[in-house]
């Protein structure tokens, strides 16, 4: 099919192979810029006449007349070419392939760039570049192109409604620019029936000609380039920043450029949705690159909204920010919530209409050839919340909102150009009649990043500090991704700004605020600023650490075989639920006041190294009604719906329940909420462990609240066990005689008492300095009372 020879034909001759030797070192300074550059209309010195073997440098002129600039040709002096009678590869900077011209007229030691090839290969008018004759066969065979994506749309004013034929813009480009070699991100301009054109190759992938017939087209990297012929296949897509309208044909139909060619997820800077965008893709975006009568004849209709939910952090705005990155298509709409509302009337609902004035314009105008319009929708919750909520002020202004969004997204006139991207934290105030098939119909949840996603964010927020040397070697990004679970993006990015924060401060000058050290230039962010931020920096949906130690303050004493058998028993609860075998297991830990019970149940909870764990308490719910506490009740099982493994310990829930003995009173809605949230099974792997704690297990049993397990927790009964808890504080020499003046004061020999009061008669004993009688005295005490 190909024939090497053919491609240059009677007008061209292969390159002269590559040069031997570089350019010498000299001429370049330590970033590879030229340092002397030539004077204008100054020849280069010391190059013989016909040899561009050897790099030398070029300075840039004008081109004779158009054909050159249309025709993706360079001008070049036939005197720095004299054997060369017809187009010559070039290679500039040592990196861009271009197809010279020698001209007659053209000034020795210039050439000619156009305005797109210098925005290509970022050059300015007034630079110097590099030139040297270039071999496309020096690397083998693979140098002609299979086939390329190229974006057409139109080079200035002057365009047409009529639509271009693909196959007849594909022969035209191959008969003017064919023999020449074309590289990703390269620009040409083409005048195509007197309209100029502006194409930019997006992807090539070549073939090698020797093993064509076996193994077909290879795909390569961005950095590939290769050779126009007339066998290779050009696919064209729209820019739409220009209203040119393509046709396809029955062989190759017209294919819609939503998604650019050469986009990569890595490119938007966001890490650990790589799942996510598929699943947009696919959803939101997949029907749309097809034909547009294709999804029509498939009697279906695309997707006019995406809803993404999730906690605050996860990237679900930096999502709005970067998308049009990925997108062959005008810049999309983006408009926050709260810019909706506006205090005249009717004024809301117009800045509604005004968000899909464009789309219904262009959808009358060329109906199923309209392009992609995009609107962003942030903080969607602020004003499409349930109608009938009161929102707006009790004005109906929230209501009025939602109706006109409703219409506009699937009314009378429905609009097949519209995709519409809403982002909330709250997915349960929005009203539901947009959350249906039709209109925000597709609802994608962005979670908190797993382990991998943590290390793709935290390359993503270091790179820069990694690129110039500024992280330090022992830097483990592997480490950290382990080590900061539950971490949303927000949080990671404040985690590397607080390690800065660390390096930084170690270049201050002692006993000054402002002052900078010397050796600031030496900057290094180490391993160690990173550990000191995780204490810094703690994650929302995290452990509640700090409720934690409280509870377990002064650890767990093991008095007896039952707190070992406890802790066994916690620890296969705890493998019981990682192990997804139960994903809700609820577990009662009952026992006497002051028995230990929370703090048994925290310590188990610690030690399950879960990466949600909070610890729910009745303080936390002081002053609040039976509304609001639901409500917050409500919020911490969904938070504990958002990690991977999750663990919620309801200390005192009796207290919760607002149960008192006087009548008895309980909240009877707090007590449907508890028996709901605890009955509702969490999403699929987001498995929930629920420890309860309670003084009080008949009350339970009276109202009806199962659990699929019980811990018993004892007191301190026997005199054996108070007297290793009295070894264990280190504050008593004499063990034995607290033990028998408590028997004599109290009269019996077993014991009774929580821990926690046990720990308070240690404590107490401690102020006095017969510490041995003053704790038989208050150890009496809390016996008789017991």
């Amino acid at each position: 099919m190909f024939n090497r020879d053919s491609l240059f034909g009677s007008r061209g001759q292969q390159p002269p192979p590559p040069p031997s030797r570089p350019i010498p070192q000299a001429q370049r300074d330590p970033e590879g810029r030229f340092q002397q550059p030539i004077a204008h209309n100054q020849e280069p010195k010391g190059r013989p006449a016909g040899d561009m073997r050897q790099p030398m440098q070029f300075r840039l002129a004008k081109s004779p007349d158009n054909s050159y600039t249309f025709g993706n040709v360079c001008a070049v002096s036939s005197q720095d070419f004299p054997a060369s009678r017809e187009d010559v590869y070039l290679l500039l900077n040592g990196q861009y392939v271009v197809s010279a011209r020698p001209h007659t007229q053209f000034p020795r030691g210039h050439i000619s760039l156009s305005d797109p090839q210098r925005t290509w290969m970022q050059v300015a008018l007034t630079d110097v570049v590099e030139v040297q004759q270039h071999d496309p066969f020096s690397h083998g065979a693979q140098s002609y192109l299979g086939s390329m994506d190229v974006e057409v749309g139109f080079a200035g004013r002057k365009s047409t409604e009529t639509p271009y034929d693909q196959d007849e813009l594909a022969l035209a480009f191959t008969q003017t620019f064919r023999n020449q070699i074309f590289a990703p991100g390269q620009m040409v301009l083409m005048d195509y029936k007197s309209i100029p054109l502006r194409m930019t190759v997006k992807t090539v992938e070549l073939v090698d000609i020797s093993s064509l017939k076996s193994s077909g087209a290879q795909s390569t990297s961005p950095n590939a380039r290769g050779i126009l012929t007339p066998e290779s296949q050009i696919n064209y897509f729209k820019d739409a920043k220009t209203p040119i309208n393509l046709r396809g044909s029955n062989r190759r139909p017209a294919a819609n450029s939503v998604i650019r060619p050469d986009f990569k997820f890595e490119d938007m800077g966001i890490g650990g949705l790589d799942a996510e965008f598929s699943d947009i893709f696919r959803r939101a975006f997949a029907s749309r690159i097809f034909p547009p009568g294709l999804a029509e004849k498939i009697g279906i209709q695309h997707v006019r909204g995406i809803l993404l939910y999730g906690p605050p952090g996860t990237g679900k705005t930096l999502i709005a920010r970067q998308i049009g990155k990925m997108l062959n298509a005008r810049e999309p709409k983006v408009i926050n919530g709260p810019e909706v509302l506006n205090k005249y009337v009717g004024q809301s609902e117009e800045n509604i209409r005004k968000l899909f004035a464009d789309a219904e314009k262009e959808q009358k105008e060329k109906g199923d050839e309209s392009g992609l319009h995009i609107i962003i929708f942030d903080e969607l919750d602020a004003v499409c919340k349930q109608r009938g909520s009161g929102a707006g002020g009790g004005t109906g202004v929230g209501d009025s909102v939602v109706n006109q969004l409703l219409s506009k997204l699937d009314g009378v006139e429905q609009l097949n150009n519209i995709l519409l991207i809403g982002m909330t934290n709250r997915k349960d105030m929005i009203d539901e009649a947009l959350l249906r098939s039709g209109r925000l119909e597709v609802h994608m949840e962005i979670s908190l990043p797993d382990e991998h996603g943590r290390q793709q964010i935290l390359k993503i927020h270091t790179s820069k500090m990694a690129a110039n040397g500024v992280m330090g070697n022992d830097v483990n990004i592997a480490e950290l991704a382990k080590r900061t679970r539950n971490f949303s993006g927000a949080e990671i990015n404040g985690l590397v700004k607080s390690a800065s924060s660390f390096a930084m401060q170690r270049h201050i000058k002692v006993g000054t605020v402002a002052a900078i050290d010397d050796s600031i230039m030496d900057m290094k962010v180490m391993m160690a600023d990173f550990v000191r931020a995780l204490d810094e920096v703690k994650p929302l949906f995290g452990v509640s650490e700090e409720d934690l130690s409280r509870a377990v303050e002064g650890g767990i004493i093991k008095f007896s075989p039952h707190i070992d058998k406890i802790l066994e028993t916690g620890a296969e609860f705890i493998n019981q639920v990682k192990s997804n075998t139960t994903p809700l297991l609820s577990v009662l830990v009952h026992g006497p006041r002051g028995s230990g019970k929370t703090a048994l149940a925290a310590r188990i909870a610690i030690d399950s190294e879960f990466p949600f764990i909070k610890l729910v308490r009745p303080m936390d719910m002081i002053g609040m009604n039976e509304m609001q506490k639901i409500q917050y009740l409500q919020k911490v099982f969904t938070d504990a719906y958002k990690s991977p493994l999750n663990i919620l310990v309801l200390d005192d829930l009796d207290l919760i329940l607002d149960w008192v003995p006087i009548g008895p009173r309980f909240s009877a809605s707090v007590l449907a909420a508890i028996k709901g949230l605890m009955k509702n099974k969490p999403p699929l792997g987001r498995p929930l462990l629920i420890f309860a704690t309670t003084s009080e297990k008949t009350v339970l049993q009276q109202l009806q609240i199962s659990f699929n397990q019980q811990i018993a927790v004892p007191n301190v009964n026997t005199q054996q066990e108070l007297a290793h808890i009295m070894h264990d504080s280190g504050q008593f020499e004499d063990i034995q005689r607290a033990i028998q003046m408590i028997e004599e004061t109290t009269g019996k020999r077993e014991i009774g008492v929580g821990i926690q009061q046990v720990i308070l008669g240690i404590q107490t004993a401690m102020q006095v300095d017969d510490s041995t009688g003053r704790f038989a005295e208050v150890m009496s005490d809390f016996i008789s009372e017991a």
